[in-house]
């Protein structure tokens, strides 16, 4: 593992907590509500991203259950290889989700839970822009955020060695909206699983 490199020690922790993850985080009431959020009016068979997929569980194994078409992106190889066990139906890429390439208009919609806080905070109006463009027109974007400002913190996370970068609400919201998305919702909620509050943005592509 490059300590000096927070994408290879991110992918590397994920490695190490496939399951202990699951069963710290596996549920949350507020992700429940902001999954449904994200399938708000998509059409039958909508094809929908999961920037940081970990395991597939619980997000795109619920999509699919609902018959969206999902395709799931992680920089972990142990979280993807769990993810293709447990959601055989989705499409699962090993890749770091600030650099994967899709075509313009991929996608009806695009879910980013708990994932973006672990991405160079210099990289998220980038990332933003590019989610923008994969976003069909009068796509939907669900995504969670750093609550206050974060440069690169890098410690002890769940028994490994994990790396958070992030900006605060304010910034966070410009980027987004820079990017070309419309805000529908913003908030800042309590998780219910942690002593730990993000910023949740519901966003359109016009």
């Amino acid at each position: 593992m490059d300590k000096h490199d927070p994408k290879k020690l991110v992918a590397s922790g994920y490695d190490q907590v496939v399951d202990t993850y699951l069963r710290q985080f596996g549920h949350s009431t507020v992700r429940q509500r902001k999954v449904v959020e994200l399938e708000h009016g998509l059409p039958a068979h909508a094809r929908v991203l999961d920037l940081g997929c970990g395991a597939g569980l619980p997000v795109a194994h619920d999509l699919i259950a609902r018959g969206f078409k999902v395709t799931g992106v992680d920089g972990s190889a142990g979280q993807i290889e769990r993810a293709r066990r447990n959601v055989p139906e989705g499409q699962f890429i090993q890749a770091d989700m600030a650099a994967v390439d899709f075509p313009l208009e991929s996608f009806e919609a695009v879910g980013a839970f708990y994932s973006i806080t672990h991405i160079p905070r210099d990289e998220h109006a980038a990332l933003l822009q590019r989610i923008a463009g994969w976003l069909a027109s009068r796509g939907r974007f669900v995504g969670s955020f750093g609550a206050t400002a974060v440069e690169n913190w890098i410690g002890e996370w769940l028994g490994t060695t994990m790396f958070f970068s992030h900006h605060d609400t304010e910034v966070t919201k410009k980027l987004i909206i820079a990017a070309g998305l419309v805000i529908e919702k913003a908030e800042v909620l309590q998780q219910d699983n942690e002593e730990t509050r993000f910023l949740w943005v519901t966003a359109y592509k016009p």
